[in-house]
């Protein structure tokens, strides 16, 4: 059986109670990509270029995965004093991956923190904190423990893109759990989705064979909201016809 190699970038952390550190990723991400019909390789946070150019080049398609926020230096900003579980190394591995995916047409797929990596990998800049800088914003945070699969709010899918082909024109319902968002735009990319408060929900490069990012969680909705699964299914196919 001939499945793709699709690379999701991990975040570093520490387990209870040794506070030994460890390497992780939510397991919806790997089911998402299962679902899909891709075979999933997580990709440790913290390689210098050597090892990852030696990973990147047996991948298929990769993901960008959520996280912590970006270090605002690397976008040209001063930290705002609000930022939370910042990993600079972390953003240098997956900025050289995003600008590596972009230069070589490898199939991309970018989610929440990812579509924030994403474009400032391609030049543009982020909100930093949503609630103190956005007028009349939405709650972009879902609260504590509500199901990560429940629908937090809607966003308006702009028709004659790959992202609408994929889940449809129009309103999408989605989940949320981020404080930061795209500011001004990478070059290359455009706006595809956003929320009611105006806030960018999506984005994605025409010119490339399948670069897309968006700011929900699509991995954890695959089970009970099945348009989600086509995201993932797009970044296969585009992935076996690398």
């Amino acid at each position: 059986m001939n499945l793709p190699i699709i690379g999701i970038t991990g975040s570093a952390a520490y387990s209870a109670p040794s506070n030994a550190p460890l390497f992780s990723i939510p397991q919806t991400y790997v089911r998402a990509v299962a679902w899909g019909r891709g075979a999933p390789l997580v990709i440790p946070p913290h390689l210098e270029k050597t090892p990852l150019r030696v990973i990147f080049e047996r991948l298929d398609g990769l993901i960008l995965s959520g996280g912590g926020d970006i270090q605002p230096t690397l976008f040209g900003e001063e930290d705002s004093g609000l930022l939370q579980s910042v990993d600079e190394q972390r953003d240098r591995t997956e900025l050289t991956l995003a600008r590596w995916a972009l230069a070589e047409k490898l199939p991309l797929l970018a989610i929440c923190r990812g579509i924030q990596v994403l474009n400032v990998a391609t030049g543009g800049t982020l909100i930093q904190d949503i609630p103190s800088q956005v007028p009349d914003a939405l709650s972009h945070s879902s609260p504590t423990g509500r199901p990560m699969d429940a629908v937090d709010h809607t966003v308006e899918v702009a028709a004659g893109n790959r992202l609408a082909a994929l889940v449809g024109a129009g309103e999408l319902g989605v989940n949320t759990a981020h404080h930061q968002a795209v500011k001004t735009v990478g070059a290359g990319l455009t706006i595809t989705a956003r929320a009611p408060d105006g806030v960018v929900e999506a984005v994605e490069n025409p010119d490339h064979p399948f670069c897309i990012g968006v700011q929900w969680h699509p991995e954890a909705m695959v089970e009970s909201h099945p348009v989600m699964r086509h995201l993932f299914e797009g970044l296969v196919k585009a992935a076996l016809s690398k």
